[in-house]
Formats: structure tokens, sequence, C-alpha cells
């Protein structure tokens, strides 16, 4: 009798190790996730404010623009500024040409 329970108990003792290791894996790895969970949204934060806040406008019926809206690259957009120079500034950008007026005002 005892040498059948000291069988059972060698046969399920890798099964017990092998599952105390997976669960440490996860436990280890659901903190690494917390941690860069953590750190990401302030990184992410401190770069947008920086470059959005100096040349953010409200335009009426549209809402946020960044960059300068005279130029013809610009996005029109929130998120980003142009397709030539998304990271901006718009400040001395060697790419900036002034929009063209439209059919209807070339006509008038």
């Amino acid at each position: 009798m005892l040498k059948t329970l000291l069988v059972i108990a060698v046969g399920f003792l890798p099964s017990l190790i092998s599952l105390w290791v997976i669960r440490k894996t996860q436990a280890r790895s659901r903190l690494r996730m917390r941690q860069a969970a953590r750190n990401f949204p302030a990184v992410q934060g401190r770069q947008n404010l920086r470059s959005v806040e100096s040349d953010r406008y409200y335009l009426e019926g549209v809402g946020y623009l960044i960059g300068d809206i005279s130029c013809k690259f610009n996005a029109r957009s929130g998120y980003m500024r142009c397709a030539v120079n998304p990271e901006g500034p718009c400040n001395g950008c060697r790419h900036y040409e002034p929009k063209g007026l439209a059919d209807s005002e070339k006509r008038a």
C-alpha cells in the first residue's frame, strides 16, 4: 500500500512543479505589464503636451486643429499636423506652401 502511494506521489510531482513554475511566470509577467502600463501614459502624455500646446487652434464647426492651417499640407486634424512634417514644428518648415484659392474664388 505504501509503495502504491509513493508511486502516485512521484507521478504527480513533475506536474505539480510545472504548475508552480507556470503560475510564478504568469505572476511575473502580470507585474511587468502593470509596470509598463503605469509608465506608458506618463511618457506619452509629456511628448504630446510639448508638441500640441504651442500651435493648437479651435475652428468653429470643425474642432481643435494643430499646425499652421494656412499650409497646403495641413492634415486638418487634432492629432497630426501634416503629411510632410507630422512631428512639427510648423514655424520655419521648409515644406510650407500656402493653400491655393478654390475654383470659385479664382473666377471672381
